[in-house]
């Protein structure tokens, strides 16, 4: 059993920390957030993850997750200390790093022994060396330590099976002793682990959310080359993912991207670029394309309806992707803005994500049932392809609409069976629906 403290409580720290007590671990979840750490304490969680609730209370019960608000009682002989807080996005790309600063100069002044301080974050590449300058710097006594970067690949909705099930483990250092002590840490995942240095290590998690939101836009922009054409953009993504040099993976075109890693980390590293007379022309187009989304949605609705003025709209969804309550950067907040401005009453539903979209959203009419919500609607829109929006039942839901229209902006529906229905429909890149 290693002693382990995860500095944050957010959706990395609380995933990471949980996951390692699961593995055995005795582990100290550390926030400076009372109420959080409070609330903790009493089994709420400050996120919704599938399994992450149950994971708590189990570890917590079994007695090897606690919850803290003091570096000096979770640091005490701890061999591992992990740094999981937020590194925001300045408007012009840049990653704030002052969470990271905090938590270094806080784990520097408490140290009371030899400890792996080991980056989860993801941070501009250069970080570790600054960590490894503020620890050494803010020290009160000179206790040894060693920095380390690995990266997290945690996706939001399979957060828990992504940890324990990873792809890969990538662990960067300039000391190869502490990098094999986090390898050893790791080695119950059996999973592949490369180990580098740490400005490589942290690389890797940025080129990793560029390349996968650059198969995003790409297949988005061949999704509209395909409307112009007549082709269907699905089966145009089945026939490239059986290239084993594509895969199927990240080739669902729809309304783009959004959550809280990519659209941060590909401006981050857009970002760092620049700054080293590095030109990202490739970088710039991959979020162009995904931004010009939101707009083409109420540009298309304002086409079938005639004008949106006193059209009353349904969002199917409000959730950046399904299986989360996660509402940062979500392509439903832009759209449900710009439907609002031009005149047209918003009516939203999402399984989990209502009550943290209550406060982003006030002008729009939040409900719990698809139908309520769809009773009376012009039009609906599928924002979030959450499974409960698969199973409607879509006659019932045709009954209910003011004109039968459906924008399904996450392609989750059959169009052949819509249209016999007697719907509008409108897909994302499905030009051979016979409209």
């Amino acid at each position: 059993m290693k002693r382990i403290c995860v500095v944050g409580v957010g959706y990395v720290g609380l995933v990471t920390a949980s996951c390692f007590a699961d593995l055995g671990n005795r582990v100290t979840a550390l926030d400076i957030d009372r109420k959080r750490i409070e609330n903790l304490k009493a089994g709420i969680l400050p996120i919704y993850e599938p399994g992450l609730e149950e994971l708590v209370e189990r570890n917590v019960r079994a007695g090897r997750l606690f919850f803290s608000t003091s570096y000096a009682e979770s640091l005490r002989d701890t061999e591992f200390v992990f740094i999981a807080v937020g590194t925001p996005s300045a408007e012009n790309g840049e990653a704030d790093l002052q969470y990271v600063a905090a938590a270094a100069r806080s784990i520097a002044e408490n140290l009371s022994g030899p400890i792996v301080i080991i980056n989860k974050s993801t941070v501009p590449i250069g970080t570790g060396d600054l960590v490894a300058d503020m620890v050494r710097t803010a020290q009160n006594q000179a206790v040894p330590f060693s920095v380390v970067s690995c990266p997290e690949f945690l996706r939001e909705g399979s957060a828990i099976a992504d940890f324990m099930n990873p792809h890969r483990t990538v662990i960067g250092s300039l000391d190869r002793e502490a990098a094999n002590r986090v390898a050893q840490l790791h080695l119950p995942l059996r999973a592949p682990i490369v180990i580098t240095d740490l400005r490589t290590a942290e690389m890797i998690k940025y080129a990793s959310n560029a390349f996968l939101a650059t198969k995003i836009s790409f297949i988005n922009e061949i999704a509209d080359i395909c409307e112009a054409l007549g082709a269907d953009v699905k089966e145009v993504a089945i026939g490239m993912g059986y290239d084993k040099r594509i895969g199927p993976s990240m080739l669902d075109a729809g309304l783009g991207w959004g959550g809280s890693c990519f659209p941060k980390d590909v401006k981050a590293l857009a970002f760092m670029a620049e700054q080293n007379a590095v030109e990202p022309r490739l970088l710039n187009a991959v979020t162009a394309v995904n931004y010009d989304r939101r707009p083409a949605v109420i540009a298309k609705l304002e086409e079938l309806l005639g004008g949106l003025s006193g059209r009353t709209i349904g969002l199917l969804g409000l959730a950046f992707k399904e299986n989360t309550d996660d509402m940062r950067d979500a392509p439903s907040v832009d759209i449900a803005r710009g439907l609002l401005q031009r005149g047209a009453r918003v009516r939203a539903c999402d399984p989990v994500a209502g009550a943290v979209a209550a406060g982003i959203l006030p002008d729009a009419t939040l409900f719990a049932d698809p139908y309520e919500m769809a009773d009376g609607c012009d039009a609906l829109v599928v924002i979030t392809p959450w499974n409960e929006f698969k199973q409607l039942d879509l006659a019932r839901v045709k009954s209910l609409l003011k004109s039968p229209v459906i924008y399904d902006g996450r392609n989750i529906y059959n169009p052949v069976e819509l249209t016999g229905l007697g719907f509008r429909y409108y897909g994302v890149g499905r030009g051979s629906n016979g409209e």
